[in-house]
């Protein structure tokens, strides 16, 4: 409505007067926003504390299960204690039920978008760390079960979860000989169905509860009966049903043959409804006993490592108020012909609710943002707090309605079409119809409309429709728990639509006083946001003077500060305002102003009593000018945008002779409207001067800061307005008068100084000694941007009283916030050129600034454990790295040759040396204020471009590597790249322990990179300290790269250039001495194999094997080649993988890799190492939480190759004992 009036104010500190500030409030204090409302559905969703959704979803399971919920709100405080009392001594107070009632009471009656669990989570006895680690839902669920069993012992909810979820199974084995009945009953509360493989639920039951499995053949039963070995039938069946079954889908599954974790994500269907006779004990019960349907479906998307759990499910009790998505425009299903067929009211719906604020006759256009308020004020909030989400911007939502609105082009109006009006009569009599239907008639409706569902997902509860159920039969969003109830059970009238049924009066109590709190947070909220503070200038106490309004006295008195609530209209802040001038008399127009560095100006007048004061556009500290609406003190006022007053700042330049050097200039400060003409100001500016309009000549710069030269305005320029100009407030015109025709603008390309120049610098004095006996110590003092440093020195030590020689002993440097002086500024240079900032501290410090060829250099002395104190030099920049090194040295008091410089780099820590002594400073790109290190030791040989360092070391490892000690930060004893195995390869490593004697330093060799690996043999077998080392040739060498002294790979094919093993500077590698030549390719993969001594548990000494994977790398044909290798029989012998951090071996079959206890690969040695292992464990255990761990678990310490997942932590929860 008034254009960019309210945008950020601009920065006005180039105004040469400053008024004095008035009252203007601080910044408000924002309040904590109060909890939101419950969404549409009236229900409350859960918050997340990070990893929580498998809690939540349950939670909101056992919540919609009314009889397990009013069974818990069953029992009182005198048998379950009260919170009050859980911090007092020796009070046994059963917390996990009295916190789980009072979490359902808030779920039911606190009017909050989401409830916490953290209050549940802490008498579960959960850290922040558990709280954030996501576990199984159906491990929570029995854990829970067992947890509140162990809580209600003593009480009379004792059998609480056995009366809803207990049943029994009955296995049974008949004998076909003598008809001998073997039976065996199991109890459960949940039962648990296969995935794999099945396509229903139903399939699942039929397969464990009707198929029968037989023993016959070499498969024989003993009867007790027979005393012998006969055939049999084993079955099981179903014995006992709860009133609540719950299934546990087996959704995650273990792969043998890639030897991972996956998800079944096939297609598994299960039913709505379900007669589960066909898998019961044929008893004589009632049919419907039998009878199940679905109520809760908790759903897991993800994979088996991790996911998120949501859950559907069916209000039994309708608590919540369902409604179609569709329907929730009303929008399009009032509105639109193919929706009218609905059943359910949606008055509810934006469009309805906006359709009915907006004039009706179609006539008569309305602001937008004043539908906006229209809605504020009916419904309490905002378009953007309610619908924005859903429906995007409310002028986006009118335009995608245009058979209903007409919005005009600039999207500011929108007025209703009369067609719209006919269809919201049919809607709201279709809803008034529905609305005389009685209580039973609409629960028969939504029942036969499946309107009950909805999809909990942690804080956000939505209305499904059932149909939507079926989407999770399959995919890696599908369901994961199935809750089953009874048919047979009924639910009192009393507790349909009513969430305080049963629920204890002291929980009733505690949710009302907790609502009232709310309410009262959001009232005073709603206060605060909605309430603005106006600034009010009453007109009487102003004048216009110089293009704008001025106060008469002083600007706090001319001011009065108001707060009003922004939904008021302009009528009622025009009577507040008569109320507060009693004084006013006639008419009284209120129009918003702002003040500029002319003065205050004054815009947009109010008008339309009926509008808010929001929909006007009004924020928070408006200025709003009360007057008649014509003048003040008999002066006519212009209001605008277009007749803003431009303060501008007028450099007026007289000539005294031919010369331009020989000008004056004078500047001042002149109001114009931004709508005048460039020639009308250039006309009035030579009638004050005396001369013709002619004779005068207006020029501008670029940037009045930085620019150097002046252009003058042409022809076509002295046409346009100030505004079409774009000169902004303290823009500088430079006006130059000339005798006769010729114009005085000086043609050389200079800057002509100002007053705007003049800027000012604290000078503190940091000398000592005989120099500085002064008594002022800082001093403030003005000078000028093109002031040469010499002079703002000189003038800085005479205003200290010091003594006038020090001129040419003493430099200024800048000195930063924490008091740390920079290098001298250069004396030949201007402020303006040494970018020094007006109001920047100086220091006067002893020695003489650098010349323009001198560098002024930090150094210090770094030795192996510390960096001596920071000393600083002033040296030519042409001087060598050596000069410089002699003279630093000299400086420092040193001796010795057996020094180098380092140079600093941008992180503050020691860079590349500087290698080349007789390089200049200036050709090392050393600057000012760069910091050097003197470094003790010599410099080392340069090393060539392209050449490489390479570190190394004689590696010998042990013949008997596996049951070493020391050896549990060993790498795997079998490694490969099957992909059928799924075994991480570890490169060719197998066995490195981090000891001294295994690894011994041999040298270090600086090779091309182009050189090859058979030339990269050659030189190392020519270091002195491997001249003992017997090695016929480079083919009975081995090289291993080494990573924290370990080796992980071997460097293989001789005629490959170095460059390509990508190795870097001082990579660190070990030489291996065979006993024959080798050469091996890329396809050929080393192993460690030893056997078994036969009748013992120990092995022979390890032997490496090579085994080429070119041709065929499947277990079989590793379990061939080894077999070749010992010339055993394959079938004779089995092989397995060795686990060093475990201390155990994992079988490999032909087929898998499958954990069979039935073969022992261990030793006596793997099962000390685990009792050793586990003795760890206790300790550790017992010393957390008191002690630090100073001794970590070996098996934590193993360095393995493959990347590990984070491990899982065990779901617990903690319970007091009340048995």
């Amino acid at each position: 409505m008034f254009g960019n009036l309210f945008e950020e104010e601009e920065d006005f500190s180039f105004i040469t007067s400053n008024p004095k500030e008035g009252n203007w409030p601080k910044s408000k204090m924002k309040r904590t926003q109060p909890p939101p409302v419950r969404g549409p559905t009236k229900l409350s969703g859960i918050k997340n504390q990070g990893g929580t959704c498998y809690l939540n979803s349950l939670l909101q399971t056992l919540l919609f299960t009314p009889e397990f919920r009013e069974a818990l709100f069953s029992l009182g405080t005198d048998e379950l204690g009260s919170l009050a009392d859980a911090d007092k001594k020796g009070a046994k107070v059963r917390v996990i039920p009295l916190q789980l009632q009072r979490l359902f009471a808030y779920l039911l009656l606190v009017d909050q978008q989401t409830a916490s669990t953290e209050d549940l989570t802490d008498s579960f006895g959960w850290n922040s760390r558990q709280e954030r680690s996501q576990h199984d839902v159906q491990e929570l669920n029995r854990i829970l079960f067992s947890a509140l069993e162990a809580s209600l012992a003593g009480t009379s909810g004792h059998d609480l979860i056995n009366k809803l979820y207990h049943g029994t199974v009955v296995n049974k084995i008949v004998c076909k000989e003598c008809g001998n009945v073997s039976e065996r009953q199991e109890d459960f509360l949940d039962l648990t169905v296969a995935v794999k493989d099945v396509s229903s639920l139903e399939e699942a039951l039929w397969n464990m509860y009707v198929e029968e499995e037989c023993f016959d053949a070499d498969n024989l039963y003993r009867c007790a009966a027979c005393n012998c070995l006969v055939r049999a039938v084993k079955s099981a069946k179903l014995r006992k049903l709860p009133p609540f079954l719950t299934f546990s889908l087996l959704r995650f599954n273990f792969d043998f043959v890639k030897c991972e974790r996956y998800k079944e994500i096939g297609s598994y269907s299960f039913p709505m409804k379900m007669d589960l006779r066909p898998f019961c004990e044929q008893v004589d019960v009632d049919e419907t006993e039998y009878e199940y349907e679905l109520f809760s479906v908790i759903i897991h998307k993800g994979g088996c490592y991790g996911g998120h759990y949501h859950v559907y499910i069916k209000d039994v009790d309708r608590l919540g108020t369902w409604y179609s998505l569709d329907e929730e425009l009303m929008t399009d299903s009032s509105v639109k012909d193919k929706k009218e067929s609905t059943n359910q009211p949606v008055t509810d719906g934006p469009l309805t609710k906006l359709i009915a604020l907006m004039p009706q006759g179609g006539s008569e256009n309305i602001l937008v943002d004043q539908l906006g308020q229209k809605l504020l004020n009916a419904e309490g909030v905002s378009w953007n707090k309610k619908y924005r989400k859903q429906h995007g911007p409310i002028r986006k939502f009118l335009q995608n309605h245009p058979d209903i609105f007409t919005v005009s082009t600039d999207g500011n109006n929108v007025r209703l079409k009369p067609t719209a009006e006919t269809k919201l009569d049919v809607q709201n009599m279709k809803s008034k119809n529905l609305q005389q239907n009685s209580k039973e008639t609409l629960g028969s409706l939504n029942n036969a409309c499946d309107v009950h569902w909805f999809d909990f997902n942690d804080s956000t509860v939505q209305p499904i429709k059932e149909k939507e159920i079926e989407k999770q039969f399959e995919g890696k969003e599908s369901a994961y728990m199935l809750f089953y109830r009874k048919a047979s059970l009924q639910r009192p009238f009393e507790a349909q639509e009513n969430p305080r049924y049963k629920i204890p009066p002291h929980l009733l109590e505690d949710t009302e006083a907790i609502n009232a709190e709310i309410l009262k947070k959001r009232a005073e909220f709603d206060t605060e946001t909605n309430n603005i503070d106006l600034h009010l200038h009453v007109g009487s106490n102003y004048k216009f003077e110089n293009g704008a309004l001025h106060p008469l006295s002083s600007r706090q008195e001319s001011i009065l500060d108001v707060t009003v609530d922004r939904r008021k209209t302009l009528g009622d802040l025009r009577q507040m305002v008569f109320q507060l001038l009693e004084f006013w008399k006639g008419d009284m127009a209120l129009t918003v102003a702002r003040t500029l560095p002319a003065g205050l100006h004054l815009y947009q007048t109010l008008s339309g009593e009926e509008q808010s004061l929001y929909s006007l556009g009004i924020v928070d500290r408006t200025d709003l000018f009360v007057w008649n609406g014509k003048e003040v003190c008999g002066t006519e006022i212009l209001t605008g945008i277009d007749c803003e007053p431009v303060l501008l700042n007028i450099l007026q330049v007289a000539k005294k002779g031919d010369c331009a050097e020989q000008s004056k200039s004078q500047e001042t400060q002149q109001v114009f409207p931004c709508n005048a003409v460039l020639s009308s100001i250039q006309e009035m500016l030579a009638t004050s001067l005396g001369v013709k309009k002619e004779q005068l000549s207006i020029c501008t710069g670029s940037d009045f800061e930085e620019s150097e030269n002046w252009y003058e305005f042409s022809d076509k320029d002295m046409q346009k307005t100030i505004k079409e100009l774009r000169l902004k407030n303290g823009a500088c015109i430079l006006v130059s008068a000339c005798n006769g025709s010729s114009k005085n603008v000086p043609n050389n390309p200079r800057r002509i100084p100002t007053q705007s120049d003049c800027s000012w610098l604290r000078i503190q004095n940091f000398l000592t000694g005989t120099y500085s006996n002064s008594d002022v110590k800082r001093v403030k003092i003005q000078v000028a941007l093109d002031m040469p440093m010499f002079d703002i020195k000189s003038k800085a030590i005479q205003e200290m009283q010091l003594q006038h020689e020090l001129v040419h002993n003493t430099c200024l440097r800048q000195v930063d916030e924490n008091d740390r002086l920079h290098p001298p500024v250069g004396e030949d240079v201007s402020m303006r050129e040494a970018k020094i900032k007006s109001g920047s501290t100086l220091g006067l410090c002893s020695g003489k600034a650098p010349t323009a060829t001198q560098l002024f250099l930090y150094f210090a002395v770094s030795y192996d454990i510390h960096v001596g104190p920071e000393m600083e030099i002033v040296i030519e920049e042409t001087v060598s790295v050596k000069e410089c090194l002699t003279v630093m040295l000299k400086t420092a008091g040193l001796e010795g040759t057996d020094w180098h410089l380092i140079k600093m780099d941008w992180c503050c820590e020691d860079g590349d040396p500087l290698r080349d002594e007789d390089a200049t400073l200036k050709e090392l790109n050393i600057c000012t204020g760069d910091v050097i290190f003197i470094t003790e030791g010599r410099l080392p040989p340069k090393l060539l471009q392209g050449f490489l360092k390479i570190q190394i070391w004689k590696y010998q490892p042990f013949i008997d590597c596996l049951h070493q000690d020391y050896f549990q930060d060993s790498r795997n004893h079998i490694t490969s790249q099957m992909t059928a195995l799924n075994i991480t390869p570890a490169g060719d490593a197998t066995v490195m322990a981090k000891e001294d004697s295994l690894l011994y330093f041999a040298g270090i060799v600086e090779i091309s990179g182009e050189a090859t690996l058979a030339e990269l043999k050659t030189q190392v077998m020519t270091l002195p300290s491997l001249q003992n080392l017997c090695v016929p040739s480079v083919e009975f060498l081995r090289i291993w790269v080494l990573e924290d002294k370990l080796p992980v790979r071997i460097l293989r094919c001789h005629s490959k250039q170095l460059s390509t093993f990508k190795l870097g500077n001082n990579v660190e590698v070990g030489i291996q001495a065979l006993q024959k030549e080798e050469d091996l390719s890329l396809n050929d993969l080393l192993l460690r194999i030893q056997m078994r001594i036969p009748g013992e548990r120990e092995y022979y000494p390890a032997e490496e094997f090579v085994w080429d994977i070119s041709k065929e790398c499947t277990a079989l044909a590793l379990r061939q080649k080894i077999a070749a290798y010992y010339k055993v029989p394959v079938e004779s012998i089995e092989i397995a993988k060795y686990l060093p951090e475990k201390f155990e071996w994992m079988p490999i079959t032909s087929w898998n890799i499958l954990d069979d206890d039935s073969k022992d690969f261990s030793t006596v040695r793997d099962d000390a190492a685990k009792e050793k292992l586990l003795q760890d464990l206790r300790g550790k255990q017992k010393s957390q939480g008191t002690t630090d761990i100073k001794d970590e678990d070996p098996a934590s310490n193993a360095k393995t190759v493959a990347k590990k997942r984070k491990p899982e932590v065990a779901l617990c929860i903690n319970v007091d004992v009340f048995r």
